[in-house]
């Protein structure tokens, strides 16, 4: 399962996923308990201080890829940016000048230098108040729903504060331990049904990865399925029996 950390209009924290089941939940008929589980999930955090104008999703909300998901009251960040773009325009307009009178040696040197240095401060200093106002609306990653709402609108947050916990349920992810001995009838592309118990059906999977390492203790090892076609039924966090081919 990954947990990704976004950077500056999504802020990525790690959220823990649930340990998919114990081998020692194998049962009969080469069957074992199993978890279904988001491919992406992502807690949404803020990266400015300012206060949040528009929050409007709620728990279990669908929304697609790149729909703004927080917005913030950045009416400070856009005039500090005015301003910055000003002293931007004025720096330039000033190295323009001392140029001119370089020229006609009215100017020394040093007071170009010192005029070509203010363009590149005042260039920076814009830039960087750009990428703030960037980070005023925040789009959504992927298309997925909102698992857990974190915030309100109109709440003043500070950088780093949890907004919404997301989670991209078009491919689900079946996640089991098998004893390691299954691993001689076992591969990747190997496919199997999984019986939801929630659902009370079965869906059809195929095998995408298996863990790199066997557990010496309990001589078992990871599995990761996914559950093949769209299903909107299906929800991370259901759980049921994963069963196998027999030999």
């Amino acid at each position: 399962m990954m947990r990704r950390l976004l950077p500056a209009a999504l802020l990525l924290t790690a959220v823990v996923q649930a340990a998919p089941p114990a081998a020692g939940n194998a049962g009969k008929d080469n069957r074992i308990r199993t978890q279904l589980a988001a491919r992406e999930s992502v807690v949404v955090a803020s990266e400015l201080n300012a206060k949040i104008a528009r929050l409007p999703w709620k728990e279990g909300d669908a929304f697609r890829a790149g729909q703004a998901l927080v917005s913030f009251d950045c009416s400070l960040f856009q005039a500090q940016l005015r301003k910055a773009d000003a002293g931007a325009e004025a720096a330039r307009k000033l190295l323009e000048v001392n140029t001119r009178l370089a020229e006609l040696n009215s100017v020394g040197k040093l007071e170009v230098e010192q005029a070509q240095a203010k363009v590149k401060e005042s260039a920076a200093e814009a830039a960087y108040m750009r990428a703030t106002v960037s980070r005023c609306t925040i789009p959504a990653p992927f298309s997925g729903r909102v698992a857990k709402r974190l915030a309100n609108a109109h709440e003043f947050v500070t950088p780093g504060k949890p907004l919404l916990e997301i989670v991209d349920v078009s491919a689900l992810e079946v996640q089991m331990i098998i004893p390691s001995r299954w691993l001689a009838r076992i591969k990747p592309g190997t496919r199997f049904t999984v019986e939801v118990d929630e659902l009370g059906q079965s869906y059809p999977a195929v095998v995408s990865r298996i863990g790199a390492r066997i557990d010496p203790v309990s001589q078992s090892i990871s599995l990761t399925g996914r559950i093949e076609g769209q299903h909107p039924a299906l929800l991370p966090g259901m759980s049921g029996w994963a069963s196998f081919p027999a030999r």
